[in-house]
């Protein structure tokens, strides 16, 4: 199929569910914050599965191609895989300047990184039974883990990225032995710190995805317009992913006004082409959303180009998200149409 359409990975989260206003007004959590939750812990996993059988039914009913299971069961993209690993302290944390400079509190590194379990194949298996579709499913990538904690334990912060990397490729493997069709490594950070991601990021990102045969997705952006509402007009890490084992890169173009002659650089990449702004709480025409489409087809092949996002969805009201995601399934029937 030209032009499949996807999430990046999150959809809202229901009011019923999730505290919005405590979630839109602090910065993404780096560790747990059970307090933004509703439910009270009894009855929290049940009503979890809920409302990812909510999201997913609203991806279907959109029209989307290839589902997610809405990271709902998240509160933020990261902090759900990050804390349930051996070596970090999550009731002791640290503190990290966030990728806008603000301190924030994140898991502390107190021992050797390593993966007690399976974090996500759950989340997946509950996926599948609940969509026919094509599936794809996120992960927080080594890279930006390792910016997003406390080290009190290695010699370098690379060396914390290298172990955070070994647990994801272990995730990785599980993952598609429990029947992913896509895997996706959430790398924000490589944007926001591209010279330590030059340094040692892309070679902790290829350690992630090192012998794994299924299809692999990483996606780098500006960060949630909700929380960083200026954005530059061009990466500063990007060309870099050229070298990256991935298959595919997700990118925002629609809220930056990004040049997408950048995209000329990624040679041989599927690219996941961020064409929905987040920032702007109106709803595009599948006419303003076919229009970004074109901009990047000037410099790529229309069997590369993937229909998503710019980035998670979550903070956006659920109507608002729906609708958007309504004009992308249309603007990518009028594309399969004109270059089909």
């Amino acid at each position: 199929m030209l032009f499949p359409t996807t999430l990046v990975g999150s959809y809202p989260q229901p009011d019923w569910l999730i505290d919005r206003a405590k979630l839109a007004g602090r910065f993404p959590p780096r560790v747990r914050a059970r307090e933004l939750w509703r439910i009270p812990e009894p009855f929290l996993a049940e009503a979890q599965d809920d409302a990812t059988r909510v999201a997913i039914r609203a991806q279907e009913e959109a029209g989307l191609d290839i589902v997610t299971d809405g990271e709902i069961r998240r509160e933020s993209y990261s902090n759900r895989f990050a804390t349930a690993l051996e070596g970090v302290d999550i009731d002791n944390p640290g503190s990290a300047l966030d990728r806008s400079g603000h301190p924030n509190p994140v898991p502390r590194i107190v021992g050797r990184i390593r993966r007690r379990h399976a974090v996500e194949v759950e989340d997946l298996k509950f996926l599948k039974r609940h969509t026919s579709r094509p599936v794809k499913i996120t992960l927080p990538g080594p890279f930006t883990m390792s910016q997003q904690a406390r080290n009190d334990y290695y010699g370098s912060a690379q060396e914390a990225a290298m172990d955070y990397a070994v647990a994801v490729n272990e995730e990785i493997r599980d993952l598609f032995a429990a029947g992913a069709d896509v895997v996706q490594i959430d790398e924000p950070y490589m944007q926001a710190r591209p010279d330590t991601a030059r340094e040692y990021g892309l070679a902790a990102l290829n350690r992630a995805l090192e012998g794994i045969t299924g299809k692999t997705a990483v996606h780098i952006c500006f960060g949630y317009a909700a929380i960083i509402h200026e954005r530059p007009s061009g990466y500063s890490f990007l060309p870099e992913l050229a070298d990256c084992r991935c298959q595919q890169i997700s990118i925002e173009t629609a809220q930056s006004k990004l040049d997408c002659a950048v995209l000329g650089k990624l040679p041989g990449k599927q690219i996941m082409v961020g064409c929905i702004d987040l920032l702007d709480p109106s709803v595009e025409t599948p006419e303003q959303v076919a229009a970004r489409i074109r901009s990047a087809l000037r410099y790529m092949k229309p069997e590369d180009v993937i229909l998503a996002p710019d980035c998670g969805m979550k903070y956006l009201p659920r109507e608002v998200a729906d609708g958007k995601l309504r004009s992308m399934v249309e603007a990518a029937r009028m594309l399969r149409t004109e270059y089909a």
